[in-house]
């Protein structure tokens, strides 16, 4: 069965060596995921090189995201890698680079000292390990640990109810957006966006390198990214709700209504949703999750986000490809439940009333009443593909494309199952090919109905113009 919630796999130490590789891309995961705040352009290269071998080898479109550090404070490194730290310990931060221990460790960012106060609190690891401000002298600030924790290299800080005066993009990030542009990457995640203008920074940035290519996803991590979601969601391809740190900005209580907006406004802009962070973080280290975090990636799903994401069960857990194939489960079972015809009420009196929109109102309409087994989308550009996942059709969207960058872009849209084929010359080519496809994709009988959609003909119109339902 084909899942139609999209699940990104983080690569890390966990699952860098080849064979985990194919593991995840074998096990259904859609995109891969590089955390720039942990790696460099050699590991890029080398996870770039292994997806696209792999893509070839399982015959796959696994597309690549990469996630920029962005404007973020992070700790230096530890002695041995981690330090643990008690409730009641007395710990210094220091602006010049030390190793740290369970004393001391120091961050990334010079003007901290200058910007908090007496009793603020400075998160790391979000709020993992919470430290209150008790003194600031001329070369660190002392702190007293509100609670215990174990914190590794390099862990995310941020200070509550302070706004750091940090520029959007670091010379770093500007070239990591340049390392994606010469891997190939199909999506980049911006953090800490707050603003239309910081994805519009990256956006320009993408035009001087020609690149018209990658989607820029806006993850929200702060109060202001709330506020200002309207805006950001104009100029985004998808929102990546990073409840994590968003959990240190925002009261957490806060978290699932904010996600639930945010969910839907994607809905109706017709851009990508995704939900992040800790979905199955027990599974970092036992191989079953809790009946909460079941219920978490549910109701990502019921609510009808296009995809969730998996970052420590897949990049430092011990059991990644069983979090994976969970995940899947969970997935799968919740998509049963799903309210289709909701949605494609919902959906209908947000489009516009041309023809593209009627021809895929009328398809998403056609699909659920008929029970139909899938909806196939020929497509040069991915349109066609969008519309329908706009829908939320209660069958899977088999968007067939000569176009490897149009097949590799679609891999974060709900129901879409993008499939790379060799082009679109022959309507009646297409019928035959897209049934092939439904009988390899899909375990069918006889009598069962497909819908083919798309613009017709296939290289001249930029519009989808018909729908033919066939049975097989």
């Amino acid at each position: 069965m084909l899942n139609k919630t999209k699940v990104i796999a983080t690569i890390g130490p966990a699952t860098v060596e080849r064979e985990q590789i194919k593991r995840l891309m074998e096990n259904g995961t859609d995109v891969i995921r590089i955390n720039m705040s942990h790696a460099d352009y050699n590991f890029c290269r080398i996870v770039v090189e292994t997806v696209n071998d792999l893509n070839k080898e399982l015959n796959l479109c696994v597309a690549l995201l990469m996630d920029l550090m962005g404007p973020e404070m992070r700790t230096g490194c530890f002695v041995n890698g981690r330090a643990n730290f008690r409730r009641g310990d007395k710990v210094q931060i220091y602006m010049d680079n030390i190793l740290g221990d369970s004393t001391k460790f120091s961050v990334n960012y010079p003007n901290l000292i200058k910007q908090v106060g007496y009793n603020n609190i400075i998160s790391i690891k979000d709020n993992e390990l919470q430290l209150e401000v008790i003194d600031i002298s001329k070369d660190y600030i002392l702190c007293e640990a509100l609670t215990d924790a174990i914190i590794e290299d390099r862990q995310k800080v941020s200070v509550k109810d302070v706004k750091l005066k940090i520029p959007y993009l670091s010379h770093k990030d500007e070239t990591d957006i340049a390392i994606a542009d010469k891997l190939g990457f199909d999506y980049i995640s911006l953090p800490y966006a707050s603003s239309p203008e910081d994805i519009l920074t990256v956006n320009d940035l993408l035009i001087n390198m020609k690149n018209n290519h990658i989607g820029l996803i806006a993850k929200i991590e702060t109060e202001e990214g709330v506020d200002n979601i309207d805006e950001i969601i104009r100029v985004s391809d998808g929102i990546m709700i990073a409840r994590g740190d968003l959990g240190v900005s925002v009261s957490e209580e806060r978290i699932p209504g904010i996600q639930k907006k945010i969910i839907n406004k994607c809905h109706a802009a017709g851009i990508i949703s995704i939900v992040a962070t800790e979905l199955l973080s027990s599974m970092e280290q036992v191989a079953r999750p809790t009946k909460a975090e079941v219920s978490d990636v549910a109701n990502a799903v019921l609510d009808g986000a296009d995809a969730v994401m998996l970052t420590g069960e897949t990049t430092i857990g011990k059991y990644p490809i069983e979090t994976l194939k969970m995940m899947e489960k969970i997935i799968n079972s919740a998509e049963l439940d799903v309210d289709y015809a909701d949605f494609i009420d919902r959906s209908s009196k947000l489009i516009n009333e041309d023809i593209t929109g009627m021809i895929s109102l009328s398809v998403a309409e056609s699909a659920h009443r008929l029970k139909c087994c899938a909806i196939i989308a020929p497509t040069n550009s991915g349109y066609t593909a969008r519309m329908m996942s706009r829908f939320r059709p209660s069958c899977p969207v088999i968007a067939v494309s000569p176009s490897i960058e149009t097949v590799k872009s679609l891999q974060l849209c709900f129901a879409v199952t993008p499939v790379l084929i060799n082009d679109l010359n022959s309507f009646d080519k297409i019928i035959d090919v897209s049934k092939k496809i439904t009988f390899k994709l899909i375990s069918t009988k006889p009598g069962d109905k497909i819908i083919i959609t798309g613009g017709y003909p296939f290289k001249d119109v930029k519009y989808t113009n018909f729908m033919q339902i066939e049975e097989l």
